[in-house]
């Protein structure tokens, strides 16, 4: 009888706003990861919104973190027909709330990568939290020194020109003193990267790697 009293009082006080039904769902000690999507051009965004985001998404949710999205300005990100409209401004999250950061591809690149989110990598990384990014956003890590003397995963080796001709891109020189060790999913202490996305693997045969880079962050952040 006791127990019936309670539950009855739950649902009563969250009928009539007393509790917040979100918040018991959501509320402290609740894991929380922050996923933040670069913002730029790109090929079939809403593509990468559901064989990415959404892939890595419903991973973490299934291990039980809540997910919350954030970009540099806040907007919505949005393709012609998926949308991601809960956005949050990437300046006023609370980094402590978060357990770790994931950034996916969305096969966006050569945008330069704003001071405010470098800050927030450098803070995630030195507060020992796990770092997470997909090929194109693996710069994001090499643009906050994160990868000197650390192994890492692209499409390529970036100091490599494509031809022997060729001289390597002065934007890649922040992958100098880090260690190329090729295209799968290569975690090197809380940094971990990957060399393949959907994008990477529609176009160029390269193989998807979200799942794998999705999986390693989870466990990377422990139970």
């Amino acid at each position: 009888m006791k127990k019936v009293v309670i539950f009855l009082t739950v649902v009563i006080l969250a009928a009539t706003g007393g509790i917040s039904v979100e918040s018991q769902v959501y509320g402290q000690g609740h894991k929380k990861v922050l996923m933040f999507l670069r913002e730029g051009y790109s090929y079939d965004l809403d593509f990468m919104l559901k064989m990415e985001v959404g892939v890595m998404t419903k991973l973490l949710k299934e291990a039980g973190f809540q997910v919350d999205v954030a970009t540099y300005s806040g907007q919505p990100v949005a393709g012609p027909t998926e949308k991601i409209e809960k956005v949050m401004k990437l300046s006023e999250i609370k980094l402590d709330d978060y357990m770790g950061i994931i950034i996916p591809c969305l096969n966006i690149m050569n945008v330069e990568v704003a001071p405010e989110t470098i800050a927030v990598v450098k803070k995630a990384h030195a507060d020992g939290k796990p770092v997470a990014a997909a090929l194109s956003s693996v710069t994001v890590l090499a643009d906050a020194g994160l990868l000197k003397g650390k192994k890492y995963a692209f499409y390529t080796d970036p100091l490599e020109p494509s031809t022997p001709k060729k001289e390597p891109d002065p934007r890649l020189s922040v992958y100098a003193g880090a260690i190329y060790s090729g295209r799968g999913v290569i975690q090197d202490d809380k940094i971990i990267t990957s060399g393949g996305c959907p994008a990477a693997q529609r176009w160029r045969g390269v193989q998807d790697r979200t799942v794998e880079l999705t999986q390693t962050f989870i466990a990377a952040i422990g139970p």
